[in-house]
């Protein structure tokens, strides 16, 4: 693998790590709601943030696979 390629497949980590790491936080949130220390409300928009981060984690490995098959027909 060149330089280009691991530089390539770097970002595309860091890219999908990002939406994984909000989905993350967003969890703890969920979890300190139903342990009665914040509001039902903020559940709900944590699991908003949720859905979309999967979205964008989707979005993201699909993207990968594009540039990679790129890659490849180089």
């Amino acid at each position: 693998m060149n330089d280009k390629e691991m530089a390539m497949i770097a970002t595309h980590v860091h890219d999908a790590r990002k939406p994984l790491n909000r989905i993350s936080m967003q969890a703890e949130l969920i979890k300190m709601v139903l342990n009665g220390d914040l509001p039902v409300e903020k559940a709900e928009q944590a699991l908003d943030k949720i859905i979309a981060g999967t979205k964008d984690c989707s979005e993201a490995l699909t993207k990968m696979l594009s540039d990679l098959g790129d890659l490849q027909a180089e």
